[in-house]
């Protein structure tokens, strides 16, 4: 098989002396990167995150407990961690004195000489980027995943071949600190809102995803769900091949399904039912992976033996237990509406759904029509359960009962408590996980925890005594 190029050159790096803004995973990477090739390097941040303080060992200057405007004397360039908000007034104040403002995803695409696919859209990322790494290792391809799963792409820098293809997931958050970023291949999956208490409205929330396309040449591949009707008639930008995606059989589409086979430019692919990862939202998922990998040179049979058996990632519709005939289900992955309603969908009836956690502003209400059609019930606990008690009312009068509980444990054992045999214990929260979890993995591990407790005899209430 002959892979698509990686491109000759890349932009050479900004100058320093550098400001690191923020100091989670990537951050500390950015950093990591930047002093090993012998730059000067600050990083800030406003608390305490695990590991930052032994970045000093590296020769980076730490500064912690500071929103940074006192480290900005003497910078070329703010490496701006994903998290950190363009508002931030160390940020505003770098772009106010002319300093240059980056991101991770930037930097490290810069710095590394290896053929990118990135990945980006509302819902779907993560398993995606997995599925695309799990069918170039079963081709005998090198491959790297990186970016919001598993080590940050900074961290792969003199770390992997040059004949690597990296494969990244490429956050709205992470895009819009682009400049020159430029992938062989680039996926936009889906749009949905989220992110809207960062991005203001829709529109400036598609238009930082979109900056994934906006410098591919001739050369490149965009993939693109033509499907989505928030992407149509909107010009994606670049100059890359087109590649889209749909269900039907559209003239327009090079990845289609029809009569329940995945078909590639007219020719069939795989059954659909032969997928190793359920659900109709993983079925586009599977369609936009073996588009990129198709294009960018990988087999059909390796294609088709990757889609057959990928079984998932961790978090995303996760089975984690059955207990007593009852279904317990990780999804804490589903930090926002429309990936809850998906993973809602995914089960027939019988859904007892953990819903709530921290509000990033989003409406609940297309959350109704998934759970009057699915759900037993709904448990609403965090920072936002005030607000689904409201905005989800309409499911009180169709026999859903909303059930308002302290936390997460409350939820678990309330609902396996209320749950009969054949029925299913979902976790999709449809909200972000920072009001009681650092992150929605944490909370995840967490659900998973409190199962293995029921599990292992921390019996749930006797359901005859919840009612």
């Amino acid at each position: 098989m002959s892979l698509i190029p990686a491109k000759e050159v890349r932009p050479r790096l900004p100058r320093g002396p550098f400001l690191i803004v923020g100091l989670a995973r990537s951050g500390q990477a950015a950093a990591r990167l930047l002093a090993g090739r012998g730059e000067r390097v600050r990083a800030v941040d406003s608390g305490h995150p695990e590991g930052a303080e032994r970045l000093s060992e590296g020769g980076v200057e730490v500064v912690l407990d500071t929103d940074g405007l006192a480290q900005l004397e003497g910078v070329h360039t703010v490496v701006k961690s994903p998290g950190v908000p363009r508002e931030a007034p160390v940020i505003a104040a770098a772009l106010e004195q002319g300093i240059e403002v980056t991101g991770e995803l930037e930097l490290a695409w810069r710095a590394l000489p290896n053929r990118f696919l990135a990945v980006t859209g509302t819902n779907g990322k993560t398993t995606t980027v997995e599925l695309l790494g799990h069918i170039f290792r079963g081709a005998g391809e090198p491959v790297a995943v990186a970016g919001n799963v598993g080590v940050p792409l900074a961290g792969l820098v003199g770390e992997i071949e040059a004949d690597a293809t990296v494969v990244a997931e490429a956050s709205s958050f992470q895009l819009e600190d682009t400049s020159l970023f430029s992938p062989e291949g680039a996926i936009f999956l889906n749009l949905a809102p989220d992110h809207l208490d960062r991005h203001g409205d829709l529109p400036a929330y598609r238009d930082a995803k979109l900056r994934v396309f906006a410098n591919q040449g001739n050369d490149d591949v965009a993939v693109w769900n033509g499907d989505d009707p928030e992407l149509a008639g909107v010009d994606l930008g670049g100059c890359a091949r087109r590649i889209e995606f749909c269900r039907g059989a559209s003239p327009d589409c090079e990845v289609a399904t029809a009569e329940g086979t995945i078909f590639w430019d007219g020719e069939p692919l795989l059954e659909v039912e032969e997928l190793g990862i359920p659900g109709d939202h993983n079925v586009e998922n599977a369609m936009a992976a073996a588009a990129a990998a198709l294009a960018f040179g990988i087999d059909r049979d390796a294609v088709r033996a990757g889609l057959r058996s990928f079984a998932g990632v961790p978090h995303r519709l996760e089975p984690v237990a059955e207990i007593g005939g009852v279904r317990f289900v990780n999804d804490s992955k589903a930090t926002n509406v429309a990936s809850a309603a998906v993973g809602i969908g995914s089960f027939d009836r019988g859904v007892h759904a953990i819903l709530g956690g921290s509000d990033k502003g989003e409406p609940f209400g297309a959350l109704v029509a998934p759970l009057r059609e699915r759900a037993v019930a709904a448990y609403l606990l965090g920072d936002t359960a005030a607000r689904m008690d409201t905005e989800l009312a309409p499911l009180v009068e169709a026999g859903v009962p909303l059930r308002r509980v302290d936390d997460l444990e409350d939820a678990v054992r309330t609902a396996a408590a209320a749950a009969c045999p054949g029925e299913v214990v979902l976790l999709s929260p449809a909200c972000a996980s920072f009001d009681a979890f650092p992150n929605f993995e944490a909370r995840g591990e967490r659900f998973r925890q409190i199962v293995a407790d029921l599990g292992a005899g921390g019996a749930a209430p006797d359901p005859q005594a919840a009612g």
